[in-house]
């Protein structure tokens, strides 16, 4: 099965990443990579109660991580191999502008 991650940043920014077959990143490798890319960021929760739910957490980190680290081949491999390890899904668009994901 096919599977992508789409990107949406400001200023219309758009990339696209093919997600490879083979042996995807565990769920919890997934996590933690987000984490630390959380904490590394300085990104906030959106919620105002704290609590940071993992799409919230992948949002915030996109939005965070801008085109600067979108150029980086190896942190973009990463984040394909995290994002769709965790959200487990085939088809994902995070949209920054929108706050969103879709699947």
């Amino acid at each position: 099965m096919h599977k992508q991650i789409s990107v949406v940043l400001d200023r219309g920014q758009e990339f696209s990443f093919h997600v490879p077959d083979g042996v995807p990143l565990a769920h919890d490798a997934a996590r933690a990579w987000l984490d630390h890319q959380f904490v590394t960021l300085e990104c906030e929760p959106l919620r105002a109660s704290g609590k940071v739910l993992t799409a919230d957490k992948v949002l915030v980190v996109t939005q965070a991580a801008g085109p600067a680290l979108f150029a980086d081949a190896q942190w973009v491999a990463d984040y394909v191999a995290a994002v769709s390890a965790a959200l487990g899904k085939p088809m994902i668009r995070v949209d920054v502008p929108s706050m969103a994901i879709t699947y």
